[in-house]
Order: structure tokens, then sequence, then C-alpha cells
């Protein structure tokens, strides 16, 4: 092995960070602004688990010159080439530059077709773009190559819950956790298959869990909450999401989420100023992220038929309808 092959294989073999964001769109965005947990159908892989690949070298290469035409390389240059060219791809990635960092991360796995890291990579930018089945195709050759990586147990999870394979994507996230019992995401993201399920005290469960080993993980908070309404004890609801606006804020992420949740709930079940509380409150909290006026997109996010009736009347009121007409604030590119 070359001292250039074991810089390069350093490099790319860094520590992963936390794919908790959460899955980032949940993933980059959402963990900066605090927009909510979504899409929790995806889970908190969100998609920062490719940041396995963003603390790399900013060296950048041309990929057109990494295979001259006129010179045969051996297997380990071919590797050494491909891991460069993964590089390029996470940082184009860094920049949502998917549509250009995917040819390159597919021509890594052809360069470097033992390294699980690269099939990561490319299963990862599959699951942004929502090719699920070549998704999961690429996260199974990474499984293969690593089985003890739970993150790669926890994408394949994200695609099959995105598949509505609520069952597969839960058996997914129970091997991940066996190999990383203390993942807060990963049991984040099984007490959401759990909810899909209709096993309500197991999801409860999971997300009380991930909260014991991430004190600040609001996203479990709020979920709990969602539960708790749709079972119609609707005073812990509110108490659960106050306690979620709290812990975002303790960790400085506005969100939007818990805010709005409690807004309807103040609204539709309290008195004359804890109403007038709850629209003060929801006006807040779709200048944070208008995205939450869209029933589909709270549906996307595990709001019940309860909660989702409650919020439709709420959105129609006057002073919410000018809420959401005021100029809104910059969305993220990628979204």
């Amino acid at each position: 092995m070359t001292e250039d092959k074991r810089r390069v294989i350093k490099k790319f073999s860094c520590h992963q960070q936390p794919r908790w964001f959460k899955l980032s769109e949940r993933f980059f965005y959402l963990c900066q602004k605090g927009g909510g947990s979504v899409p929790k159908r995806v889970g908190l892989i969100s998609f920062l688990f490719l940041c396995s690949f963003l603390s790399v070298s900013p060296h950048r290469v041309n990929a057109q010159a990494l295979v001259p035409h006129t010179v045969q390389l051996d297997a380990a240059k071919l590797e050494e080439q491909g891991l460069v060219l993964a590089q390029e791809a996470a940082q184009l990635v860094q920049f949502r530059q998917y549509e250009a960092a995917l040819p390159r991360a597919r021509l890594a796995t052809q360069l470097a077709p033992s390294n699980d890291k690269v099939w990561f990579l490319l299963g990862g930018l599959y699951l942004q773009s929502r090719e699920l089945d070549k998704a999961i195709s690429a996260l199974q050759k990474a499984q293969s190559l690593n089985p003890k990586n739970a993150e790669t147990y926890f994408a394949i999870g994200s695609a099959k819950f995105q598949q509505e394979q609520y069952q597969s994507a839960a058996n997914q996230y129970k091997m991940g956790l066996k190999i990383n019992p203390k993942d807060s995401e990963g049991l984040f993201d099984l007490g959401n298959a759990y909810y899909m399920l209709g096993k309500l005290p197991q999801a409860i469960s999971e997300y009380r869990k991930s909260i014991v080993h991430k004190q600040n993980f609001w996203p479990a908070v709020n979920n709990i909450g969602l539960i708790m309404y749709e079972q119609g004890d609707v005073k812990n609801a509110m108490s659960q999401w106050q306690q979620a606006i709290t812990k975002a804020n303790n960790v400085k992420e506005p969100a939007a989420e818990p805010q709005l949740a409690l807004a309807v709930a103040l609204y539709t079940k309290g008195n004359q100023a804890e109403r007038q509380k709850g629209l003060t409150m929801g006006q807040a909290a779709l200048r944070i992220d208008q995205r939450y006026a869209k029933l589909e997109f709270l549906k996307e996010n595990l709001w019940g038929n309860r909660l989702l009736s409650d919020t439709k009347k709420f959105l129609e009121l006057p002073s919410i309808q000018a809420a959401l007409n005021e100029e809104p604030p910059a969305q993220p590119t990628g979204q």
C-alpha cells in the first residue's frame, strides 16, 4: 500500500457523525431551523449519515482526468482514485449538488467495489432522490461488506419506511440497535415504525428510551404528544408539546411542529385567554415554517386524524390566514 493510498483511506474512513439531523431534509435545514422532525416517514437518519464523508480534505480532483486512456492502472490505484471520487461526491453533497454527486458516487463504486463507505454514500444519494429500490440495493451491498455498521441498518430501515413496509423497517432498526443500543435516532425511528404499525405502547416506550440517551431530543417528546392527543388525553399531550418546545429551545432549535400542535390544542380546548394564546403561538409557528400549513405535510409527520381535523379548522381562521399571507422567510434549496 502506497503512502498516498494510506492518506486517502485515512481521510475517507473518518468517524461517522450522528444521523440526527435528523435526516436531516431532517436533514440539514430542520436541524438548523427546528422546523420539525421531518420527514418522520423517512426516519431520522435524515441523510446526515452522509456526514461520514463530509469531513474529508477539501482537495478537489477533475473527475474526467482520473482514468487516463493511455495508462493501464492497477487495482490499488483504481481503488485510490475511487476513494478520491467519493470524497468529491461527498463535498458536492455538502453543497446540495446531488445530481452532480450521483455519477461520481456510481463511478466510485466501480473503482472501489470493496469499500463499504462508497456503497453507503451511493445508497444515501439514491435515498435522497427517493430511488428507494436502488438505495436498498446499494445499502445492502454496504451491509454485506461491513455488517457491523449500525448506520446501514438504519438507512435501509428508512428506505423500507418510505415504502410503507413498516414491519421490515422495524426489523432493520432493531438489528441496528443490537449494534448500537443507545442510538437515540435509531430508537426514534423504531418508535415511528411501531406508531405506523399501530403498536402505540411500544412506540411510546421507544420514544422514551431515545430521550434517556439524548435529553433534549425534542422530536421524540413531540411524538408522544401526537399519540396522546389521538387517544383523547389532551392535557398530557399539551404537556408533552410544551416540554418539546423547551427542549428545542435548550438546543437553540425553534421548533414549529410542537408549537403549532400546542397552539391548535389551546385554541380548540382552552378558554378565551388560552384561545388567544393559541392564535399567537400558531402564527409564530407558521412564521418558522409554513410547510406546516399543509395538511398532507402534517400527515407525513404522523399527525393523526383527530389533530388534523382540529388543525384544518385552525388554519382556516382569518388571523392564521393573515399570517400565512405574510412574506415567508427564504426556504432552503433542495427541499
